[in-house]
């Protein structure tokens, strides 16, 4: 296997920082097990360990500091097939303690990597939970009142079935993860190293010296035989097979062809309002009566009547697993504070993006195909904007067709509504 490292986005960290050894030795370990990018995802979090998921060709998830474990739990038990590792410093680990005392209790199959350089390096050198209470840190004398934790103990303590203590400088490190990596349930190894760009600086800490502390500790080195049991997501499956089937909410019908094949992607901006949400939702709709794949995701203020309100939605053939939107087929511009959040947007579209502009609302210059429509003039009210555009979007056949658009006011609106939905609609495509 060639190397999954990505060079497009090479490794940068201090010269000596031993995190880069850490990340040439998961590579081999993802070499010598045959892996492909497509089967792995690197979950990491905040500071210098939290870089891993760049420099890697594979699945990636970049989070909040010290919740790398949260999001890997929930990526492992919708993808099971997937090989999650987790990067995390000691930072991260004190951080996110309870999330590690979780992890090792459930014994979901994911590999923690504990990068472990005694501070946090990316901050200004401060005291972790790690950090001895002898070292000159730049949090003062504060780490010389706490003890340090012995994370390898405290994971067996809390129930984890393999565990692991190391140096980044070991010549196998890259066979311990893989070890760690192919065990069945969840796996940890406490890996100690230098971090020359703060803690080295104030510390003499050599690689012979982490050799010679690792030795004066009590060895662990892979599978603890008093937490040995069945990994969590099979017990979880086989569980919920013994279980009553549950009644499933009501489904979508797939009975329309979509008017264009592949991937559509549509923003609606507006404000706070002119239910710009409920219009994406009944897009959603009308996407799925196609059969399609749909996803939605909203953006508005906290201060809810007031502000932005964006919502953007995928509709494909395809399942989605990244939400993100590359190259819309839509843009619906209804109000300033919308396009105001996405303003950066209009720039990259190109002509074969439309963009319906609600007449009095600017935007800035774009190559993309404008389609002005005076909502005023055809005596819409504001708050109905957004689902008049959709059908202006119905009456060109992009995205969506009429019969789509009714289907998908039948499953959200009852009556009244249902039938002042449809005027409307009806009023738009006349």
């Amino acid at each position: 296997m060639t190397s999954l490292l990505n060079q497009s986005r090479p490794p940068v960290f201090c010269p000596g920082c031993a995190h880069e050894r850490v990340l040439h030795s998961l590579d081999s370990a993802f070499q010598n097990m045959g892996l492909q990018g497509n089967q792995i995802a690197v979950v990491s979090d905040i500071g210098c360990s939290g870089l891993f998921d760049t420099f890697f060709n594979t699945h990636a998830l970049h989070g909040l500091h010290g919740r790398a474990l949260t999001y890997a739990a929930g990526l492992k038990l919708v993808r099971p097939e997937l090989h999650v590792v987790v990067t995390m410093g000691d930072g991260g680990l004190g951080i996110g303690g309870a999330h590690l005392l979780a992890a090792c209790r459930r014994n979901l199959n994911l590999t923690l990597l504990v990068l472990n350089n005694f501070n946090f390096g990316m901050t200004g050198g401060q005291f972790s939970a790690t950090t001895p209470p002898e070292s000159v840190v730049g949090s003062g004398f504060l780490n010389s009142l706490e003890k340090p934790m012995d994370a390898a103990n405290v994971a067996i303590a809390a129930g984890a079935p393999f565990v692991s203590r190391g140096s980044a400088y070991q010549k196998d490190l890259g066979e311990q993860i893989e070890q760690a990596i192919s065990f069945e349930g969840f796996s940890i190894i406490d890996v100690w190293g230098g971090c020359p760009g703060r803690y080295l600086r104030k510390n003499k800490l050599s690689p012979k010296m982490i050799e010679e502390m690792l030795k004066d500790l009590p060895s662990v080195s892979g599978p603890v035989p008093q937490n040995a049991r069945p990994e969590y997501g099979h017990r979880y499956q086989e569980h919920v097979e013994t279980l009553a089937p549950v009644s499933m909410p009501a489904g979508v019908e797939a009975c329309f062809d979509a008017p264009q094949p592949g991937c559509q992607e549509v923003i609606l901006l507006g404000s706070a309002g002119q239910r710009i949400l409920t219009a994406g939702e009944i897009l959603g709709i009308a996407g799925l009566t196609a059969g399609l794949n749909v996803t939605q995701k909203n953006d508005y203020s906290i201060t809810v009547l007031v502000g932005p309100s964006v919502s953007e939605l995928i509709l494909s053939p395809d399942p989605v697993d990244y939400t993100g939107i590359t190259t819309p087929t839509a843009v619906i511009a209804l109000a300033p504070e919308g396009v105001a959040r996405r303003k950066s947007l209009f720039s990259q579209l190109g002509s074969e993006t439309l963009v319906i502009q609600a007449s009095g609302v600017e935007i800035p210059p774009t190559s993309a195909k404008i389609i002005p429509v005076d909502f005023k003039a055809l005596k819409v009210k504001k708050t109905d904007w957004a689902l008049a555009s959709l059908a202006v979007l119905a009456q060109m056949r992009k995205v969506l067709t009429g019969e789509m658009l009714d289907a998908a006011l039948t499953q959200r609106f009852k009556e009244p509504v249902l039938t002042q939905a449809r005027d409307l609609v009806s009023r738009i495509r006349t």
